[in-house]
């Protein structure tokens, strides 16, 4: 089970990364969102032992806090 919990946050590492390259034309607000979410989705994924529901859960925590602090 270790071994899936590294692949999976491992596997959103990457994805977020990935994401992250496409942010060229986002605004601030925009970028701060994606980061938030990616970074919650990490988050979760670690707390709940790569739970598909507390990645997402994270992922959705983290966006709402992002879009937030970029205002």
């Amino acid at each position: 089970m270790r071994t899936f919990q590294r692949l999976a946050v491992g596997t959103v590492a990457v994805a977020m990364v990935l994401g992250l390259a496409g942010c060229a034309g986002m605004s601030e607000r925009d970028k701060s969102t994606a980061i938030g979410a990616g970074v919650g989705a990490v988050g979760g994924a670690v707390l709940t032992g790569g739970s598909a529901v507390g990645t997402v859960g994270g992922a959705a925590v983290g966006g709402v806090i992002g879009h937030e602090v970029g205002k």
